[in-house]
């Protein structure tokens, strides 16, 4: 029997409610197949552990988790500590010292699920995101000059490196001729005459190796404007840091709502664990009231069997969450039911037997 080692950190907020759900659901469908098996290990990372520490992990917290097959991250974010903290010292240092530069994202509405848009169905709604998760706008690079003086300046740089673009724009290929589905590249070459500049132009000489790709290139805007009116033109999506974290916040606003959205942040090449957590914010507004919705948490935890090759399992928890959309059955109250965050849970490992 394969056993995984899987590192836990629930984070704050309403993260340890949903986590322990898709903990559960993990659990039991390593019951059900037999063939393997998860060992997982729990850190009490995050902003309440910053405020008794003083730092959001500890200084040997990657080199512990470097151990692991894989890590599942709850929410971060809690009053009292500000959001450039809690995001740049656990969740971005991990996808940048794991190298975990894809961040794949799927946009898919399920049957039974609510969507915003009128006269959209299901099929119309089913996008997977390649958002390039390593450097960018998020590269933290820049500088505050003269502070607090009436010549203070901010320099926030983007970093586009060629390695950078091109590992996760061919990665983004891959997939779409895997899938056998169209490659959108999103940017804004006409106003960063820079750096998407160079991104567009990786694009076109990555895509030189796969002339059985459809294709099609779009500014950031005009993306916004087509997912809203035109969902069903999209397929796979390769954009940068900045765009692809707005634009899924934006899939999932289309598709049934922040509860039923998940994200993967892999290490493709399997040097360091990857990341898996739904992409939804900690609450501290419903926290430890029981009415989490864990569905994104438990879709994430499909995406963690996915990547560990187990994708009929990973298809069939969709499957359950969407039957479970469909009958109305043991939801949560953001997707208009009475259930528990824990019923929830139980109710998919129960379909899943």
């Amino acid at each position: 029997m394969t056993v995984y080692k899987v590192a836990v950190v629930p984070g704050d907020g309403i993260g340890p409610e949903v986590m322990n759900e898709a903990v559960r659901v993990l659990n039991r469908v390593s019951e059900l197949d037999g063939s393997f098996s998860f060992e997982f290990t729990t850190y009490p990372w995050g902003c309440e552990y910053y405020l008794e520490h003083g730092e959001m992990m500890p200084e040997d917290g990657i080199e512990t988790l470097k151990q692991y097959d894989a890590i599942l991250l709850g929410a971060v974010g809690y009053p009292g500590v500000p959001d450039h903290i809690s995001l740049r010292d656990l969740l971005l240092r991990i996808r940048h010292d794991f190298d975990e530069y894809v961040n794949l994202r799927p946009v898919k509405l399920l049957k039974g699920a609510q969507c915003p848009l009128e006269g959209v169905k299901p099929e119309d709604v089913d996008m997977i995101f390649v958002r390039e998760n390593s450097e960018g706008e998020y590269a933290g690079s820049g500088a505050w000059l003269y502070p607090n003086s009436p010549q203070e300046v901010v320099i926030q740089n983007g970093v586009f490196s060629r390695k950078g673009c091109e590992r996760v724009i061919r990665y983004a290929y891959e997939l779409a001729r895997k899938e056998g589905r169209k490659l959108t590249s999103v940017s804004k070459g006409n106003a960063l005459n820079y750096s998407m500049v160079f991104w567009d132009q990786i694009f076109e000489e990555v895509g030189r190796d796969y002339p059985d790709v459809q294709t099609d290139k779009l500014l950031v805007d005009a993306a916004s404007m087509f997912m809203v009116k035109n969902p069903s033109r999209f397929g796979v999506i390769v954009t940068s840091n900045l765009f692809g974290d707005i634009l899924t916040d934006l899939g999932a606003a289309i598709a049934g709502g922040m509860g039923l959205a998940a994200g993967a942040n892999l290490n493709p090449e399997r040097t360091f664990p990857s990341m898996f957590e739904p992409i939804h914010g900690s609450a501290p507004d419903i926290a430890g009231k029981g009415i989490a919705n864990p569905l994104a948490s438990v879709w994430a935890a499909s995406q963690l069997l996915d990547f560990f090759g187990y994708e009929n399992w990973g298809k069939k928890i969709i499957d359950t969450i969407e039957t479970m959309l469909v009958n109305k059955d043991t939801l949560t109250p953001d997707q208009g039911g009475t259930a528990s965050c824990e019923e929830c849970g139980t109710r998919v490992c129960e379909l899943l037997g």
